[in-house]
């Protein structure tokens, strides 16, 4: 079976940027050891397993705006600006960049990624549906839930997975209401 680890938007503006927030800061460790269990070797060597591992696989999403954002229907309703594209807050945190080939990075200019949905659907087809995905990363309560969503809209018979303590919500009462939403959708873990 081929388990894939979606990872959302773990950018410096999330973790401790104009967004960021103590949560999601003390989850980036936890982030860390999650991609090294799908793709490191016992020596450590990841990306040579990674290139040979056939069972596991990492993407990631970037939250990605353009300088026009606080002209945006978002950039009105949450008038901060994050994520602009080639900014240091748009950067995927270092140590999980290292991590994840860029070929392997989805921008998205929304809050899920129809783009990802459709390459996961992709990958879910020619492998007969023989395929777990498992979501971490930033915020729970909005790209995490959207593309868990997205992606539970797509594939109904997929096996989709959140990895709570690899998730960090705008708040923990939104992070757990998150969870809570997902679960009624079938995500399991959630």
């Amino acid at each position: 079976m081929k388990k894939i680890l979606l990872v959302i938007d773990m950018q410096n503006d999330f973790i401790d940027g104009s967004l960021g927030t103590p949560e999601a800061v003390a989850i980036v460790g936890n982030v860390v050891k999650k991609i090294e269990s799908y793709i490191a070797d016992p020596d450590g060597d990841v990306f040579e397993s990674y290139i040979a591992d056939p069972d596991g696989d990492v993407f990631a999403t970037r939250d990605t705006h353009q300088p026009d954002y606080l002209h945006t229907q978002e950039g009105k309703n949450l008038p901060v600006e994050h994520c602009i594209e080639g900014s240091d807050g748009w950067q995927i945190r270092p140590e999980i960049a290292a991590l994840i080939p860029e070929d392997h990075v989805f921008n998205k200019p929304t809050f899920g990624s129809t783009e990802l949905a459709a390459a996961m659907k992709e990958l879910y087809d020619a492998e007969n549906g023989d395929v777990t995905f498992e979501l971490v990363g930033l915020c729970t309560d909005i790209c995490v839930a959207s593309n868990a969503l997205l992606l539970k809209a797509t594939m109904p018979e997929a096996v989709i997975s959140i990895d709570p303590a690899c998730c960090a919500g705008v708040t923990p009462e939104k992070h757990d209401a998150a969870l809570e939403t997902m679960r009624s959708c079938q995500i399991q873990g959630a």
